[in-house]
């Protein structure tokens, strides 16, 4: 038998007797995410009551250390400080107490796999998302170029430090460069570097960020907007292995992996002339592409959680988000993607804060509070959705429109269930879902208080 608290590092986990008995339909949840991103060696997941043996000096510390618990109200609570993965301070592993009611609820799997990831490294449940993840580690192990691709806010940065921290040149320096932001008569000065007196304010020399990144990773996010002329010296850069930096005339070699990321479609930029075909080949060795937020519902609850545990000082309560608001979060169309995410979860645990009554940990559908006002739109409800009465409009923010955006889509899937004469099979066929999903979506609008008639058939 194992120390209680501990598993395997293979692919299948042997649970000890006591968290098997309490929590395993919660527990084997998690830890199949958790072995799918390799990451079984760096929790230790165990029951408030047994808690896990310390472990030896021999042994690895883990990353995050978990105590479950099962009582009637869910609640999250940090028993110290951890710190993010590939800090130069050694490790320290962040200790969590975390009590949930259903151990088939949303919530509380969202908020495990929240606990269990580091500060810093990304998090998902889509098994799409996984994938990425998992196929990110292995190319970590080489130096193959890599391009990331996908709209603003979905995380091409923090994958881009995952792939570096997992790789053999982690302890090197990671150098992200957001080619936007410089001035485009200074980025290749800043990229390449100068020697003193190279153009007019060169008082002294400047080794530019190739040659910062030296041993480690160097990010060129938002590639795309890289001038044409820039891109020929980037090219023969990434050739050669070396920099020429302004006003010298002697190379100078760099050992360093690049990556590159781009919220544009690079085969079309080439096509249409504003990006070198033979640069997008060079950097487009191992390609991987990040889905915008609305695309990976499942991704958003353990997001939110482990956004709440990032905003929430040490020492204070940690917020619970409830079923109802995670309702609102996941039917959110997320235009901004996972910074918009960010920003509304702050707002909540402002919202939140000194709440009075039991619920005053708790993050509520009140509390949301979307970036982009909702519109009201011209056309009438189909006869199947009411809106929302009186007192539910007060229950849920009174004057605010954040249910327009969850109406609008009630209308679409309604006038689709009618079209199809109430038969949920061809509905979801015809909106591309499965009809589990299209099921989820009713009982959600009924939750939240759009009238929703019953019926429908297979």
């Amino acid at each position: 038998m194992q120390p209680s608290g501990s598993f395997d590092t293979m692919q299948q986990f042997e649970f000890d007797t006591a968290l098997a008995r309490a929590h395993a339909p919660l527990a084997q949840r998690a830890l199949a995410v958790i072995a799918a991103l390799g990451r079984q060696d760096e929790v230790r997941i165990s029951d408030a009551r047994h808690p896990a043996s310390p472990v030896s000096d021999a042994t690895p510390l883990p990353l995050a250390d978990i105590m479950l618990a099962r009582a009637e109200t869910s609640a999250l609570s940090r028993l110290n400080a951890g710190q993010p993965r590939g800090t130069m301070r050694g490790p320290v592993t962040a200790r969590y107490a975390l009590t949930y009611a259903d151990p088939a609820s949303e919530s509380a799997l969202a908020a495990l796999l929240a606990c269990a990831t580091p500060a810093g490294d990304p998090i998902a449940a889509d098994p799409e998302s996984l994938s990425v993840l998992a196929l990110a580690e292995r190319l970590a192990a080489s130096d193959i170029p890599v391009l990331i691709g996908g709209p603003t806010g979905t995380g091409k940065e923090v994958l881009s430090r995952f792939i570096h921290e997992h790789s053999p040149r982690a302890k090197e320096p990671f150098v992200a460069v957001n080619c936007a932001a410089m001035p485009e008569a200074m980025l290749e000065a800043l990229l390449f570097g100068h020697t003193k007196g190279a153009f007019t304010g060169a008082a002294q020399a400047n080794e530019g960020f190739f040659r910062a990144a030296h041993g480690g990773t160097l990010l060129l996010d938002e590639i795309a907007e890289m001038p044409l002329a820039l891109q020929a010296k980037l090219l023969r850069t990434l050739q050669e292995g070396e920099v020429v930096p302004i006003g010298s005339t002697q190379p100078v070699r760099i050992d360093v992996r690049v990556i590159a990321a781009a919220n544009r479609d690079l085969p079309t930029e080439v096509a249409e002339g504003r990006f070198r075909a033979d640069l997008f080949y060079r950097l487009n060795v191992f390609p991987l592409s990040l889905r915008p937020l609305r695309e990976r519902a499942e991704d958003i609850a353990p997001l939110a959680f482990a956004l709440v545990l990032r905003h929430t000082p040490v020492g204070k309560p940690i917020p619970w988000l409830s079923d109802a608001a995670l309702v609102m979060l996941r039917m959110h169309g997320w235009p901004g993607n996972v910074r918009e995410l960010e920003n509304v979860i702050r707002r909540a645990l402002l919202l939140a804060e000194n709440q009075p009554g039991a619920s005053g940990h708790e993050i509520r559908p009140e509390h949301i509070q979307f970036d982009s006002p909702a519109r009201l739109v011209g056309a009438d409800l189909p006869a199947a959705i009411t809106p929302m009465s009186h007192a539910a409009a007060e229950t849920t923010g009174g004057r605010r429109l954040a249910n327009i955006v969850q109406v609008s889509e009630a209308k679409a899937i309604l006038e689709t269930l009618a079209a199809c004469g109430g038969n949920r099979l061809a509905a979801a066929r015809a909106l591309g879902i499965s009809e589990r999903t299209l099921r989820y979506r009713l009982a959600s609008f009924r939750e939240a208080g759009i009238a929703v008639a019953a019926g429908g058939r297979r």
